[in-house]
C-alpha cells in the first residue's frame, strides 16, 4: 500500500487521518452528550478528564492532518462531477475543519475559564483568574459546534452514500 496521495486515491497516511478522526468523532461525541447528563462528582470529573484527553487528540491528529495535505495533495476530482458538487464537497470539508477546531478550542476555552488547569499533553496550562460569563459563552458555541458537526458529517456521509450506490463513480474506493 502507497504512503503518499497519488492522482487516484489517498495514501495510507491520509487514510489513517481520515478513520481515526472518524471512530474518535463517532465515540467523542455521544460521549460528550452523556458527560453532559451526569451530576456532578468524581466520576464525572474523571470521565470529563478522558473526555478532554480524547478532544485534544483529535485536535492534533487533525492539525497533523492539515499539514500532510498540505504538502500531500488529495487525489484529483472526478470529471464526471459538476462544479456545483466540487464546491460543496470543499466547502464541507473546510467547515468540518473548522468545527472540530471550534469544538476544541471552544472546550479548552471553557475549562480554563472555569479556573481548571488542563492537560495538553505535551504540557499543562491554567489560567490565574476564573471567569464564568466567558465559560459560559464558550460552552454554548461548544455545543453548537458538535451540532453543526453532526449536520456535516451526516452530509458527508449522505454524499458519500449517492456517490457510491446513485452515480456509481467509485469514490469511496480513494478513501478505503
Amino acid at each position: 500500500m502507497q504512503v503518499f496521495n497519488n492522482y487516484s486515491k489517498y495514501g495510507l497516511l491520509a487514510k489513517l487521518f481520515h478513520w481515526a478522526t472518524f471512530i474518535a468523532l463517532l465515540v467523542q461525541v455521544p460521549f460528550g452528550f452523556y458527560l453532559v447528563g451526569l451530576e456532578f462528582s468524581d466520576q464525572r470529573i474523571e470521565l470529563e478528564n478522558v473526555h478532554i484527553l480524547v478532544g485534544i487528540t483529535i485536535f492534533y491528529i487533525t492539525l497533523t492532518r492539515l499539514i500532510w495535505k498540505f504538502f500531500n495533495p488529495s487525489p484529483t476530482e472526478n470529471k464526471s462531477f459538476f462544479k456545483g458538487q466540487v464546491l460543496i464537497g470543499k466547502a464541507n470539508h473546510i467547515l468540518l475543519y473548522l468545527c472540530i477546531f471550534a469544538i476544541t478550542i471552544s472546550g479548552i476555552l471553557k475549562k480554563l475559564y472555569m479556573g481548571e488547569n488542563l492537560n495538553f499533553i505535551f504540557f499543562k496550562y491554567g489560567f490565574e483568574k476564573d471567569n464564568f460569563v466567558l465559560a459560559d459563552a464558550y460552552y454554548e458555541v461548544h455545543i453548537y459546534a458538535n451540532y453543526l458537526l453532526l449536520a456535516l458529517v451526516a452530509l458527508h456521509v449522505f454524499a458519500v452514500i449517492i456517490h457510491h450506490f446513485i452515480f456509481k463513480d467509485k469514490i469511496l474506493n480513494k478513501i478505503t
